[in-house]
């Protein structure tokens, strides 16, 4: 209810569809202001033709000092930044209009009143009258201002959201073709090896493909099916190689958890990527953890015993990865990165 009120009074201020109505509450505020001619010094209401020609004279010049300021004086000074022009302008159209009603006042009073009293009230009248316009018209100014705030800081904000899309789909297409040739790699090394286990592989491929080309380019895929094309990557990788294994684990409900893709395969790349002993025993072990909107993520891969030089990962740097995810979780997550001398691991706190 409140966010709606907070996007509501902004969207008032600033959007054209609105724009009949803003001018329909400026002229029943001027009427409102205007019509305080008809109260009389004892505060009764006098609706006489006399105080009639004074409300429409009052009301035209309420609406000629408001619209030159919002069309003529505002952008012309205030918006460039130039308020000494600014103020002396508002102050010599604030004159002239109180000018006007004195004209208008005095010949009004003078129809029927010669009393001192009632001269007194005229001036009382002025004095009120140039209050009234001096804050009408800042007031009018402020809602200007605060019309231009609005607009420009959604400006930014679809600017920033353009980019920060633009952005996020650079980085998924230098995730994709990386991947896809790694894939295409493995089953060309199979096909020398083990052609059977070659053609299971290209049917896994299928479905890993399947996953990039479809399922990657929508925003949010469900935990499970991001969780099924890892299993589905460490699985060709254990096809290629003998003494590889590889074991994920989940606690907590996974379906319920919904991440924008690919989130993850740049580390499993990696641990697989710098850990290519095909010779001794070698291992991935991924986890995963839900608990309420929180998911901890977390990948172990054993280091060979000669470890390659870990100059990116998976492909991309680590600056690329750690940029991604502060594109898409801003405050939200949490990085950490330890090696030892057998094992390499990652660990990585999401907040939804």
């Amino acid at each position: 209810m409140i966010k709606d009120i907070d996007r509501s009074i902004p969207d008032f201020l600033s959007s054209p569809k609105f724009r009949v109505h803003r001018h329909l509450l400026l002229q029943l505020t001027l009427i409102c202001i205007s019509s305080s001619v008809f109260a009389d010094l004892s505060g009764e209401v006098l609706a006489t033709r006399e105080r009639l020609y004074c409300f429409i004279g009052f009301y035209l010049v309420l609406n000629l000092d408001v619209y030159c300021n919002l069309y003529l004086l505002a952008p012309r000074f205030l918006m460039r930044d130039r308020i000494s022009s600014y103020i002396l302008s508002v102050v010599g159209m604030i004159l002239f209009a109180i000018l006007i009603i004195s004209v208008l006042q005095s010949s009004f009073y003078n129809l029927y009143q010669t009393d001192p009293v009632y001269n007194r009230y005229i001036v009382l009248n002025l004095v009120s009258s140039m209050i009234s316009i001096g804050l009408l018209t800042f007031g009018s100014s402020t809602l200007l201002l605060i019309k231009y705030w609005i607009e420009y800081n959604q400006r930014v904000d679809e600017l920033a959201s353009s980019t920060l899309q633009s952005e996020l789909k650079f980085l998924k297409k230098q995730i994709n073709p990386h991947f896809l040739f790694n894939m295409l790699n493995n089953a060309n090394v199979l096909l020398r090896k083990n052609p059977k286990e070659a053609s299971r592989v290209l049917f896994r491929l299928k479905d890993l493909l399947r996953y990039q080309i479809n399922d990657s380019t929508k925003e949010k895929v469900s935990l499970n099916s991001e969780i099924q094309f890892l299993s589905d990557f460490l699985n060709l990788e254990k096809v290629r190689r003998d003494n590889f294994e590889y074991l994920i684990m989940k606690e907590g409900k996974m379906e319920q958890f919904w991440l924008p893709p690919l989130l993850f395969i740049p580390f499993v790349e990696n641990a697989v990527k710098h850990n290519p002993d095909t010779e001794n025993k070698s291992f991935v072990y991924l986890s995963f953890e839900v608990t309420d909107d929180r998911l901890i993520f977390r990948c172990q891969n054993s280091k060979p015993a000669i470890a390659p030089e870990r100059a990116e990962v998976g492909g991309l740097g680590l600056k690329n990865i750690k940029r991604r995810l502060e594109l898409l979780f801003p405050g939200n997550h949490s990085l950490e990165i330890q090696e030892d001398e057998k094992t390499y691991t990652v660990n990585l706190h999401l907040i939804l």
